[in-house]
């Protein structure tokens, strides 16, 4: 995530991560549909159309479009807590991790977990992602 001055400030300031935590996504009747299974509740794109909006009719995945940008944007700002955070990275993370998903397998969804987010932030600042204690 280029054209970050100090990263470590962003990660470190993270306080509501979870690496147990998974995303799930599918389909249905033709609808993204997005669930955070720790918590049994489905993400919707609310809470991130007040930071960014790229896609007030929903999530998407699969592709770098408007979509998957609104979903980037919800899974950081879900992830983390972290409002500037989550609109720092989003478009990265849209592009190394939402565009690839696929709703594949016997099930049909795509899973997401926090362990996979930590590893895609770490590797991408090179700094932990979980804050030190």
């Amino acid at each position: 995530m280029s054209g970050i001055s100090d990263p470590r400030s962003h990660v470190q300031s993270r306080t509501s991560a979870d690496p147990d935590v998974i995303y799930v996504g599918y389909r249905r009747r033709g609808r993204a549909i997005v669930e955070k299974q720790s918590d049994q509740e489905q993400l919707t794109p609310e809470r991130s159309l007040e930071l960014a909006n790229h896609s007030p009719s929903g999530f998407e995945w699969g592709y770098c479009g408007s979509g998957p940008a609104q979903l980037a944007l919800a899974l950081l700002l879900d992830y983390t807590g972290d409002e500037a955070f989550a609109l720092d990275h989003y478009q990265e993370f849209k592009t190394e991790v939402v565009s690839q998903l696929e709703c594949t397998g016997p099930d049909g969804c795509w899973r997401l977990t926090g362990s996979d987010i930590d590893a895609v932030l770490h590797e991408t600042f090179g700094e932990p992602v979980a804050p030190s204690i």
